[in-house]
């Protein structure tokens, strides 16, 4: 009798739901989990070779980032962004974001600055050997880590609520032209900027990051709707 092949994607070593959830955002990032359509959970886990507990579960979390919402009897909808959705989230972080990153220049010790090289340096090694998921992780760490020198959790707690229901789609054909590679370099920019103490050269550099990524969404939207690809989950 021959032996079932092992499947990849699932590791003993990690707990399911968090694999599955994992390769979902990824799925979600790529474009191949598509706005408005609605995946059933036992379908989803067909793909992983799971049952379908842990897909339903990975998929509540992502409702609560709102990522996607629960349809009674059906599954769970990727959720809609729209243009003007985009606009708002973008305006609020910008309202939040640059002055705090003044603040944060002008208050920070070096020491806690160049704490933040590393991370800087990872966001950018991501995106020059195509890692997507490492990429937003690294960027995550990196925003927010900054945010927190301002002493405000509950900013850092909005803006991470942003971030999550701003994600990016159709990153793969940006990440193929080069784009995210000069996106990522402008955390390192703006990160010496700041241990120089050039406070508002700073905000300027915060400030055209933002509008960089909005612009690298709204790209990968356009992309996406030119040729949206196949749902494929059976790769991280």
């Amino acid at each position: 009798m021959t032996e079932p092949k092992p499947r990849p994607l699932i590791s003993v070593q990690e707990r399911l739901r968090d694999q599955v959830a994992h390769a979902l955002r990824a799925a979600l990032i790529s474009g191949e989990l598509r706005p408005g359509v609605v995946y059933s959970a036992p379908a989803l886990a067909a793909d992983f070779g799971v049952s379908a507990t842990p897909v339903r579960e990975a998929m509540l979390d992502l409702a609560r980032e709102g990522l996607v919402e629960a349809v009674r009897n059906k599954g769970f909808r990727v959720t809609e962004m729209t243009e003007r959705d985009l606009d708002d989230f973008t305006e609020i972080r910008a309202l939040i974001e640059v002055p705090t990153v003044g603040r944060v220049t002008r208050s920070a010790t070096r020491d806690q600055l160049e704490a933040l090289r590393p991370v800087a340096q990872e966001i950018v090694a991501a995106a020059r050997r195509h890692d997507l998921i490492g990429y937003l992780e690294a960027d995550r760490r990196f925003h927010l880590t900054l945010l927190g020198l301002a002493g405000n959790a509950h900013l850092v707690e909005v803006v991470g609520d942003l971030r999550k229901r701003s994600r990016l789609y159709g990153l793969t054909r940006l990440d193929q032209r080069g784009e995210l590679v000069s996106s990522a370099e402008e955390h390192v920019e703006l990160l010496d900027l700041m241990l120089a103490g050039d406070a508002p050269a700073a905000e300027a550099c915060m400030a055209r990051h933002l509008g960089h990524i909005r612009s690298l969404w709204a790209e990968g939207q356009e992309e996406n709707e030119e040729e949206k690809p196949a749902l494929r989950l059976g790769q991280r």
